[in-house]
């Protein structure tokens, strides 16, 4: 029987990753929102929650996610876990998209 997990360090090195990415979009959506709110300010503090937000509930997802799959290399315990942390990235890049091109649009009507 093939082992399911590479000996190495490769869940971590996934899990680090994650954690670069989501502290990246969070401080992506903090800038976002902080810019946007010369042109729509209800809009910035909508992208400065959800987009921070979002990020930070990825970040523990995906935490989540290596808690599961660390303990599964000791032995099966469930399954591996779901993709919370795919989706809420996704939205947070969605979320954070959308605050940009409000900030555009808002901008071509002011000039």
């Amino acid at each position: 029987m093939r082992a399911l997990f590479d000996p190495g360090l490769q869940p971590e090195r996934t899990l680090l990753s994650w954690r670069r990415t989501c502290l990246a979009l969070g401080a992506i959506g903090a800038t976002a929102a902080r810019f946007t709110a010369e042109a729509a300010p209800a809009v910035a503090i909508v992208i400065g929650l959800a987009g921070v937000g979002l990020a930070a509930v990825s970040y523990l997802a995906a935490t989540r996610r290596y808690r599961s799959v660390y303990r599964r290399r000791e032995g099966p315990t469930g399954p591996l876990g779901d993709a919370r942390a795919l989706w809420s990235l996704t939205a947070a890049v969605v979320v954070v998209g959308a605050g940009c091109g409000v900030y555009v649009v808002e901008g071509a009507w002011t000039q």
